[in-house]
């Protein structure tokens, strides 16, 4: 069986723009608006909506929506600000719900 050489990356599930790699997963444990999603330290091919206040999980985060470049379906969001010195970590870094993203070429 062959083997893909290049990245793993995942698409929008919509339309299949490539929006991040699997290499830049920080981690599978978090939750988005529709279940499961996964935090990426970078995101390729999206348009970030406007910064705003939301109580999530683990606290006040100021947060964008992030949506897909080509379709325009929201992926998830990026954190923009943390409140908690817990928190502060997932500043600039990328939700992507599991459910809106597919695994591309791999």
């Amino acid at each position: 069986m062959a083997e893909s050489l290049g990245p793993r990356l995942y698409s929008c599930s919509n339309c299949r723009n490539r929006v991040s790699l699997h290499d830049d997963i920080i981690s599978k444990c978090f939750q988005g608006r529709n279940g499961r999603a996964f935090l990426f330290s970078h995101a390729m091919n999206i348009t970030t909506g406007p910064k705003e206040d939301r109580h999530l999980l683990t606290g006040l985060h100021t947060v964008a929506d992030i949506h897909c470049a080509d379709c325009h379906q929201v992926l998830g969001w990026k954190y923009e600000r943390a409140y908690e010195a817990s928190q502060k970590y997932k500043e600039g870094k990328f939700i992507l719900e599991k459910a809106k993203i597919v695994k591309e070429d791999w």
